[in-house]
């Protein structure tokens, strides 16, 4: 079981609300009306981006007709958003709010499918990778705003070695162990560092490679994206997607179903998990 985060628990209690008060027929102006606050207020509240008070929870609750049963559900996930995750502590530090409940939803995640056709996923990389990316992508940053970066995405990688990790499985094209981003010594660290992580964690960690001589797949040529999955059923898979001007989070259905198969064309294009291993290794020695 991932473990609780604030950010998937306010998410899960927006989802309930709003699927209820759809089966009930109001609209959110209606439903807001009814216990005193405002309609784009209950509107962020159903999207999993505002607190919602506990009297106000009690008054929707009686309002929408809850059983005991789903109003306790509803009430342990209100307790569970109004605590404080890691990452609230860098809200300061990005510009992107998205990205801040990235880290929120990534953390209460059980599974991470990644793409990547340039760079090594930030879940995977070594400090001294991160550390080049961050100064590259940003060459105008303060030391102590770059260490801090460096820090939450190093953060964010205890989900792979805690008590119960998450599964994350990584498709990246071949490129990604071809470019020499910090150099050839960083590079070498970064592809040694792949090789453990598959080596020492095949039940949670798998890697595979799209080699140079796959023929053309959907995600070719494409950004970078993960898909969230959760332990709740009931809360769909999230898409983050990112370029060099732009960034999406998203739980659309289309959306998600047109990336998973993506996804899937990524790896059916891709080497099998012992292949990729030994040409990471490969690429490794050859530095």
């Amino acid at each position: 079981m991932a473990p609780s985060s604030p950010t998937v628990a306010n998410w899960a209690l927006g989802l309930r609300l709003r699927e209820k008060r759809e089966d009930v027929g109001l609209t959110g102006g209606e439903a807001a009306k009814q216990i005193g606050i405002a309609g784009a207020y209950l509107s962020e509240v159903e999207h999993g981006k505002k607190n919602l008070a506990a009297d106000r929870l009690d008054a929707l609750i009686k309002v929408y007709g809850f059983t005991d049963e789903e109003a306790e559900e509803l009430r342990r996930f209100r307790e569970q958003a109004t605590e404080r995750g890691w990452w609230t502590k860098y809200s300061t530090l990005f510009a992107n709010p998205d990205l801040i409940r990235l880290f929120g939803l990534e953390y209460g995640a059980e599974r991470i499918h990644s793409y990547a056709c340039n760079i090594v996923a930030g879940m995977l990389q070594t400090e001294e990778y991160a550390r080049a990316i961050i100064e590259s992508g940003s060459p105008n940053l303060r030391l102590a705003e770059t260490d801090r970066r460096l820090r939450c995405r190093l953060f964010r990688q205890r989900r792979l070695t805690d008590d119960d990790p998450v599964r994350f499985y990584a498709i990246m094209s071949e490129a990604v162990i071809r470019q020499q981003i910090g150099g050839t010594h960083v590079l070498k660290g970064q592809l040694e560092h792949l090789a453990t992580l598959i080596d020492e964690r095949p039940e949670t960690i798998e890697v595979r490679i799209v080699p140079f001589e796959a023929a053309a797949y959907d995600a070719l040529g494409g950004s970078a994206f993960f898909l969230l999955g959760f332990p709740d059923e009931e809360l769909p898979s999230v898409l983050w997607q990112e370029s060099i001007t732009s960034t999406l989070l998203t739980s659309d259905a289309t959306t998600i179903r047109e990336y998973s198969i993506a996804l899937a064309g990524a790896t059916s294009a891709s080497l099998s998990r012992e292949e990729s291993f030994e040409l990471i290794r490969k690429a490794s020695s050859n530095l």
